[in-house]
């Protein structure tokens, strides 16, 4: 993950904990029994500078995983973050099986190589079947504040970011998800955050540096807590990639919004940091400026048609049976259809000039939300300019394709649970105050 807050001053905090351990003026205490395969391990030690209602400094300090705390032994004006869940409710969740799993295990061990193969898979089979049973115990335990306000079990947020799928061993006790917990849940700000290694070196992790989030626990959780995948952030700009059923900027009656989002997790942003859209169906890359200047040189970027850009579609057919061809360009000409807001419809006088270059990727089987399946075209969409609906007409107008993007509500046909299924995958740009040249990618997750 990129880091989602400048991390400058919550690195300085880090690194003060490390020289107090090194010292003993805070220590790391053991709460929960050593396992084997665990003795002798690093931690990663976090905190988290914000400010309160008042405008005043608060610190957050914490260390990762649930084993072992960090118990300072002089004066500090901190607040030293517990796990979100304690070692002894997670103990009480493993309880009821842990005799069995133990005892299964012994069983299997005991068997050799010429025993009944079949007896032994039945054996790690039902040990299986228990220890997912408490893990599923333990991660029912876990919920997080997130920066809306709203309160959310792992379990939903891995429905919705894993598609149900357990996550890995640990998620929710890493550093950053347990100060942004407590953050939110305080009516704290957050202005640095920032986790670093302290342990003997390892091939991955060096005793003193810093590092990101983690991908495989934190990217679940974060982006859900934020409201926001942050992909790149500095002092000018951030980029993100938006969900699919979010918009863009604030609506007549709707205000939740990416922009707001972003104003929400950094006050200190202009008021409307947004220079470009996507559709509130479409996911994937959007850049946001933090300052007026940022603001008026990427629209200007933008305006000037700089700006390169392609999209990922699944359009509702096969393309190549209607003879389209496997790379062109078209030419459309749309404007809004004022007795039927926000739908555009062709209008080759009046309308304004979309130019779409694509490229068929593949034919596909899609399977939808109720189990049926059918084909459909992967395509590549390289927009020339920046109309409303430019892809979605591409595909769907019979002066395009005629045939719509799977899961247009406006366009076509959107069954319940589906989405657009369009993306956002690529973005290149210039930096608003550096001049060097920006690329991000971010693949779809169809």
């Amino acid at each position: 993950m990129f880091p989602p807050f400048a991390e400058e001053a919550a690195h300085a905090v880090c690194l003060a904990m490390i020289r107090q351990l090194e010292t003993g003026a805070l220590t790391l205490e053991q709460v929960t029994p050593v396992s084997e395969e665990r003795a002798g391990n690093g931690i990663m030690l976090g905190a988290l500078v914000a400010t309160d209602a008042a405008g005043n400094e608060i610190v957050l300090k914490t260390a990762s995983g649930f084993s072992r705390a960090l118990v300072p032994h002089v004066a500090d004006q901190a607040i030293y973050v517990p796990p979100l869940v304690a070692p002894a409710q997670i103990a009480e969740a493993v309880a009821a099986n842990d005799d069995a799993i133990h005892a299964l295990t012994a069983r299997i061990d005991a068997l050799s190589d010429a025993d009944d193969a079949a007896e032994k898979n039945a054996l790690i089979a039902e040990r299986l079947a228990l220890t997912q049973e408490s893990v599923a115990k333990v991660y029912a335990r876990y919920a997080f504040h997130c920066a809306d306000g709203s309160v959310r079990s792992l379990n939903d947020i891995c429905a919705e970011r894993c598609g149900g799928k357990f996550p890995p061993t640990g998620t929710g006790d890493c550093c950053a998800p347990k100060l942004l917990d407590y953050a939110f849940s305080h009516g704290l700000t957050p202005r640095s955050m920032c986790e670093v290694f302290y342990g003997r070196n390892t091939p991955h992790k060096t005793n003193g540096l810093r590092y990101a989030p983690c991908d495989d626990r934190c990217g679940i959780i974060l982006p859900a807590m934020l409201g926001l995948e942050i992909l790149y952030r500095d002092r000018d700009i951030i980029v993100v990639n938006k969900q699919s059923g979010v918009l863009s900027v604030p609506g007549k009656v709707e205000t939740d919004c990416i922009a707001s989002r972003v104003r929400r997790l950094f006050p200190d942003c202009i008021a409307q940091p947004a220079v470009h859209r996507l559709d509130m169906e479409t996911s994937g890359l959007m850049v946001l400026a933090f300052t007026k200047e940022a603001h008026r040189r990427l629209s200007g970027q933008f305006e000037a048609g700089t700006v390169q850009k392609s999209y990922i579609a699944l359009v509702d057919g096969i393309l190549p049976a209607k003879g389209i061809a496997a790379h062109g360009t078209m030419e459309l000409y749309f404007r809004v259809d004022l007795d039927n807001r926000p739908h555009q419809m062709w209008d080759a006088v009046h309308g304004k000039k979309a130019v779409t270059e694509w490229r068929i990727q593949d034919v596909e089987t899609y399977q939808a939300r109720d189990g049926s399946r059918r084909k459909v075209t992967r395509v590549l969409f390289l927009p020339h300019t920046g109309r409303t609906h430019q892809l979605r007409l591409a595909a769907a107008d019979s002066h395009g394709f005629g045939m719509p993007i799977v899961g247009d509500s406006l366009y076509g046909h959107c069954a319940d649970g589906e989405r657009l299924m369009l993306h956002a995958q690529y973005l290149h740009f210039t930096h608003p105050r550096t001049g060097e040249p920006m690329t991000f990618r971010c693949s779809a997750g169809f």
